[in-house]
């Protein structure tokens, strides 16, 4: 048992003395801190009583009531005042408030140091020192358990709960969700308060930052150094004091943890890219993909090929994470700045994608693929897609269902479309290197502004007629016929959306 309030008014050689809040003579002291500091709780992880010489404290009455609150909102054991310093006088309001919330006020006769009253709590305390010693041994022999294993759960956690008296739960910061796929899902309560709390609205204690939750929990978020995604979450009945040590080494072997899994997890990604890579290349065979696929926990027949471009560069790149934690089999590859994701189609993976990225991400969704000789065809249709994105609003388009330009249903129809109006002039351009392809998309672009478009090309205007002339002569298409520039602009966004 630590030693209390009551143990240390006992100890004739202190020289303490009460002067109000009888009923929290019972508190247990783990240690004790010293702070003239305007705000003292700041710097109180709980348990500890509170010495000061008076320099900061307030000299009304609420004042000195809001500072007993704060003590026992944080948990705090006890205050105790050096007499003859440079405390203003004590107020009724503040013995009524210790009275009332059973928070002893000690006072510190004159010219005791410090010092000794730290020296006795640490010595009574010796035997709490044991046994946190213990408590932290079996924490890193649990490290030591858990650390050559992949799983998809978090095995320390279930570890660690028993040595630091509370729940133990490694969550994800944007989802308030557990980081792993097979932990267990917090309870609504530890959620909404998870969402709601940031390091500005918390109160920081001893490295942790604590939030008191409706149902007379509390709750303590760590951050974890190996991944800026992820947090420990601590939940105490709030009655117990957490060991602010304990939580110091249960935080550094939950890294570990983390950093072991994500090192595993980044294997995996390593060898699907290259699977997926091969198949896009269509290098592999049925047989030996559908084999490939199945030791992935992949159904080629159920499944599709995502494409996305994003700006946001850092998401797109650990998108495989989000869908690792939320139990969804995949494999990706990153390409010239597109992510490509073959996994089973479904709304919580489109769900994902829009509440991972930004909202101009550009989504591209193949048709099913189901045979693994499709997937090239299937890398085409979501390249395609993802191209088409960019006119329709959410940015997603799925092959099949939906075209920004009209009567151009797919691939097909665009080849036709391209090869049948730009076909003669992309051969005279490839052969004679000129520029009239780029010409013409700008023409189109400034709205056929022969001014506008020798702007946007710095050439002369006369530059522009006589590249324009060209192409009508080549196409046989006019620039003055309004059936001739439709088809002229559909063949122009229907070859960029073929892409390279």
């Amino acid at each position: 048992m630590a030693i209390t309030i009551a143990d240390l008014l006992e100890m004739p050689h202190l020289r303490l003395h009460l002067h109000s809040g009888t009923d929290g003579l019972d508190r247990e002291v783990s240690w004790t801190h010293t702070s003239d500091l305007p705000e003292p709780w700041r710097w109180l992880a709980g348990g500890e009583l509170l010495m000061t010489n008076g320099m900061s404290f307030p000299a009304d009455g609420a004042g000195q009531r809001a500072l007993i609150e704060r003590l026992v909102d944080v948990g705090a054991s006890g205050l105790a005042i050096g007499v003859r310093m440079y405390c203003p006088p004590l107020t009724d309001e503040l013995a009524k408030a210790s009275e009332q919330l059973g928070f002893s006020v000690l006072t510190i006769q004159f010219p005791l140091p410090f010092v000794a009253i730290s020296r006795a709590v640490a010595v009574a305390n010796l035997l709490e020192q044991s046994d946190r010693l213990i408590r932290t041994e079996r924490i890193y022999h649990a490290m030591r358990q858990t650390l050559t294993s992949h799983r998809e759960s978090s095995a320390l956690s279930h570890a660690l709960s028993p040595q630091l008296g509370c729940e133990v739960h490694v969550c994800h910061r944007g989802s308030a969700q557990p980081w792993y796929p097979q932990d267990p899902r917090l309870d609504p309560t530890l959620t909404a308060a998870l969402r709601r709390s940031t390091s500005d609205s918390s109160d920081l204690r001893a490295g942790a930052f604590a939030v008191p939750l409706e149902d007379g929990r509390e709750m303590r978020l760590m951050d974890i150094p190996t991944q800026s995604n992820a947090i420990l979450v601590l939940v105490s009945d709030g009655r117990n004091v957490l060991d602010a040590i304990l939580m110091q080494h249960a935080v550094t072997v939950i890294a570990l943890e983390l950093s072991q899994s994500l090192i595993s997890i980044e294997h995996r990604r390593r060898l699907g890219a290259e699977v997926l890579a091969q198949l896009m290349e269509g290098r592999l065979d049925e047989r030996g993909g559908r084999r490939h696929l199945k030791g992935l926990g992949l159904n080629v027949a159920k499944a599709t090929l995502v494409a996305i471009t994003s700006d946001a560069i850092a998401e797109l790149r650990e998108f495989h994470l989000t869908l690792w934690r939320n139990g969804i089999p995949h494999l990706v590859v990153h390409r010239s700045g597109v992510l490509y994701v073959l996994c089973v189609d479904g709304d919580t993976v489109h769900a994902l994608i829009r509440s991972s990225l930004d909202g101009e991400a550009l989504v591209g969704i193949s048709g099913p693929i189901r045979t693994v000789e499709r997937v090239p065809e299937a890398l085409r249709e979501a390249s395609w897609a993802a191209r088409a994105a960019t006119s329709v609003t959410p940015r997603t388009v799925r092959y099949g269902d939906a075209t920004p330009l009209l009567g151009v249903a797919g691939i097909d129809d665009a080849a036709v479309l391209v090869t049948r109006v730009l076909g003669a002039l992309m051969e005279y351009e490839r052969v004679h290197e000129t520029e009239l392809l780029r010409t013409l998309e700008a023409f189109l672009d400034n709205q056929r502004s022969w001014q506008k478009t020798a702007d946007a090309l710095h050439v002369h205007r006369q530059t522009v007629l006589y590249r324009i002339r060209k192409v009508e002569a080549i196409t046989g298409h006019n620039v003055n016929n309004t059936r001739d520039i439709a088809e002229l602009w559909l063949a122009v966004q229907a070859r960029a959306l073929l892409g390279p």
